[in-house]
């Protein structure tokens, strides 16, 4: 087992929640062979330690498109966080304004963007999907340009919905899903008074705007499944890079054509992400997926990466490898989990130490400074 912060806040998560809440979150596609891998293959990259550098001064600044980020982390969106703890998107992302880096609120997420927007003094980015309902993605991007977002991370790898089987063992989905999960609720009472009760509405904030009726959880999993739209191509995206001014980032890009693509389609940024194994099952581990792609189109747009991040070394490895920022999801949502907002604060306090730790032990003065150079040589390479 990898041992790290987030392991302990996982541990401390699946104490606190309810099942099917914990799997819903914790758990990937299929065998979960990816989810493995993504967390495994990262932390086998081997660091190359150097001394006697004068490391005195020492920087984890970046700037993004136009926008300081205290070090080269955001929070990823993750759908239904504010089930986690009481209103878990405002939580969370309070805590990533503290701490100096961005929140990305999920198109499913509990809190709405104006909510969310409103509860802090630092712009938020905005998560969409390509979804058959053209007329509430444009709803969304209306809101959310209305409340002051500058950067769209759009999800293109769930034309279809992965085989996510430990929902339908844990109650997330199924016939006998809202029984079950009232039974969990009724065994974990500090998140049934915090977050069941206290923490109402239960509903998709954004998409109960849209509709002006409540979308409740026992309507999520149908609601998506509903949308989601196999048919899907560039083309489909083209009316968005028209509409939408700001930054926009492509998300689940896991080949270098798809990056080229998304280079000729005019994106600002891409996400290398298998969507944390949640997808297709099998696939490479990002970690493996990324030096290819930096080949690529490194210097052609911003490249952003997530899946299978623990750690602060986890960060420095994948800028070694070629991102310019990295995307936490299940880390932070494990500390929100457990501890609401100071939850969140403290992992980021601990990624915090453990880069600097580890930019100190390599010679990296600046995030600028992580390259190959700062891992053992052919440390990717081996058998699959």
């Amino acid at each position: 087992m990898i041992i790290s912060a987030s392991t302990d806040y996982r541990k401390a998560a699946q104490r606190r929640i309810p099942p099917f809440l914990f799997h819903y979150a914790d758990g990937g596609s299929y065998t979960e062979h990816t989810l493995r891998r993504n967390v495994e293959d990262l932390a086998g990259i081997a660091l190359r330690q150097r001394v006697l550098k004068d490391m005195s001064s020492l920087s984890l600044e970046t700037t993004l498109f136009g926008e300081t980020l205290a070090m080269p982390i955001a929070l990823a969106p993750v759908g239904l966080a504010g089930m986690y703890a009481r209103r878990g998107e405002v939580q969370a992302a309070r805590a990533a304004a503290s701490k100096g880096i961005p929140f990305t609120l999920s198109t499913v997420s509990v809190c709405s963007i104006d909510e969310v927007a409103s509860a802090i003094d630092r712009p938020i980015w905005f998560q969409l999907y390509v979804l058959k309902d053209r007329g509430f993605m444009k709803h969304a991007l209306e809101k959310a340009k209305a409340a002051g977002v500058r950067t769209l991370v759009f999800t293109v790898d769930m034309p279809v919905p992965g085989a996510r089987y430990r929902d339908a063992h844990s109650g997330m989905s199924g016939k006998s899903g809202p029984i079950r999960r009232m039974a969990q609720a009724a065994m974990h009472p500090f998140w049934a008074w915090d977050v069941g009760i206290n923490g109402r509405p239960h509903d998709l904030g954004n998409v109960s705007d849209y509709r002006g009726s409540p979308t409740g959880l026992e309507d999520y999993i149908a609601w998506l499944g509903n949308n989601f739209d196999p048919a899907i191509s560039w083309k489909d995206l083209e009316w968005i890079r028209e509409f939408w001014d700001g930054p926009m980032i492509i998300k689940g890009i896991l080949d270098p054509e798809d990056a080229r693509d998304a280079v000729r389609f005019g994106a600002d940024g891409i996400v290398v992400s298998n969507h944390g194994g949640r997808q297709l099952d099998g696939v490479l581990s990002t970690v493996r997926a990324l030096p290819a792609i930096a080949d690529a189109v490194k210097g052609d747009l911003a490249i952003l990466a997530d899946s299978g991040i623990r750690s602060g070394l986890d960060v420095v490895r994948m800028i070694a490898l070629g991102a310019d920022t990295v995307l936490l999801g299940r880390a932070f949502i494990y500390a929100l989990a457990t501890a609401g907002e100071s939850g969140v604060s403290h992992l980021l306090e601990l990624f915090e130490k453990e880069m600097r730790v580890a930019m100190t032990l390599t010679g990296a003065h600046s995030i600028a400074d992580l390259g190959l150079d700062s891992l053992v040589p052919d440390a990717i390479l081996g058998t699959y």
